[in-house]
């Protein structure tokens, strides 16, 4: 295999590569950080991988202090609990370690510990962000456990508000972790279906990158050839899950996606919002079900963009060969074709579609939807009619 290991230094200072792990306490001590709070969820905290990297830490001096007390979609609520605990540990940093979940209520946390207003003034909207007292932000250094999100390299964080049942974004430039620790032997012990679900969420993000509405030609290249990391490697990912190149391909490829929405993303997360929040289905399952649905609801406007991503995908260069290419890629690797299969309840059609008019992510969309475009879109992926044509063709 090919040594897959590097000090990056876009969007923020990532150091990459298996083994990197031994260098967190270094970076915390780098950007003055003595006593962090690690943030991580209540599983991950029972983990050798976590007992380890504390051990290391308080080895080099630190006096560190661990918060696990989050949900699978962290909470304000989760959010509130973590900055008492950052506050009464004096924290100077925190460690946000783990997958999406941690890694955006560690940012969160970071975020809201010591600012004087409530964690909702700063949603993403309008200027919310210069609300903001800067100095008070505390650094973050992230560990991302699973090649999803890309959440480590992102300027926001998403947290469920449960009183309004939705999620919301909060954002700020600073919340952008300062060191990134990307150790691909930390997401070896996913399983299959999480890997392939979390996988497929790092594709959404490159995909709607891709077709996002403005211009920005780097966040463009970035996002395809996140999709191309993606093709080559996350059904070898699933396949074998202790293959550390597939691994390591993997967790670019999320980084990739989490960089290239700089330029927006779209109706895939216009809609996974609302049904995450309403009936607590995973967020990467809910974008892989979506996917087709959403690019073909976009095609009267994409249709030349898919044609070149799927040229550069080594596929027919065709907005057919394209979509076929998503429908296949998510049987091969075992992603349910139904909401209902993937333990959705009777979902509100109606509901949910208004709800994602109304998400930040609809406003770069290629086509401004309206609602009943929306339900359109969902009652498809309820049905699963595309998975249904597909079969019929192969017959």
């Amino acid at each position: 295999m090919t040594r897959l290991a590097g000090n990056w230094n876009y969007p923020t200072a990532i150091r990459f590569g298996a083994g990197r792990i031994g260098e967190l306490a270094a970076a915390c001590l780098e950007l003055g950080v003595e006593r962090p709070l690690l943030v991580t969820d209540r599983h991950l905290a029972t983990l050798p991988m976590v007992a380890a990297a504390i051990r290391d830490c308080e080895a080099r001096g630190l006096a560190l202090r661990v918060f696990s007390d989050i949900s699978s979609d962290p909470t304000g609520d989760d959010v509130a609990r973590g900055a008492v605990a950052a506050r009464d540990h004096v924290a100077d940093g925190v460690i946000a370690f783990g997958g999406g979940s941690a890694l955006d209520a560690g940012k969160a946390v970071a975020f809201i510990a010591r600012q004087a207003r409530r964690l909702w003034d700063f949603e993403d909207a309008g200027d919310n962000w210069r609300r903001a007292d800067e100095a008070a932000i505390l650094p973050v250094i992230a560990v991302p456990t699973t090649a999803g999100t890309g959440s480590e390299v992102g300027r926001a964080a998403v947290i469920k508000d449960e009183a309004a049942r939705l999620k919301r974004i909060i954002f700020h430039p600073r919340i952008l972790p300062s060191v990134v620790i990307a150790d691909p032997e930390l997401t070896v012990g996913m399983p299959p279906a999480l890997t392939a679900a979390v996988g497929m969420d790092a594709l959404s993000h490159n995909l709607e990158a891709w077709f996002a509405a403005g211009y920005h030609p780097f966040a463009r290249g970035i996002a395809a050839e996140g999709a191309r990391l993606v093709k080559e490697w996350l059904p070898t990912a699933v396949r074998s899950p202790s293959n550390l190149e597939a691994r390591s391909h993997m967790l670019a490829a999320a980084q990739a996606g989490a960089t290239a929405f700089q330029r927006g993303l779209g109706a895939m997360h216009a809609l996974a919002h609302p049904l995450g929040a309403l009936y607590g289905v995973h967020h990467g399952l809910l974008n892989a079900i979506l996917m087709p649905y959403v690019v073909e609801a976009n095609m009267p406007a994409v249709a030349d963009d898919a044609a070149l991503l799927a040229r550069y995908l080594d596929l027919s260069p065709s907005p057919d060969a394209l979509l076929a290419w998503i429908l296949a890629l998510r049987r091969e690797i075992g992603i349910p074709h139904t909401l209902a299969k993937a333990g959705a309840p009777v979902i509100d059609v109606p509901l949910v579609a208004r709800m994602a008019t109304e998400d930040p992510s609809a406003a770069t969309n290629p086509i401004a939807f309206d609602q009943a475009a929306y339900a359109g879109i969902l009652r498809r992926a309820i049905a699963g009619g595309l998975e249904a044509q597909q079969a019929r063709a192969r017959a």
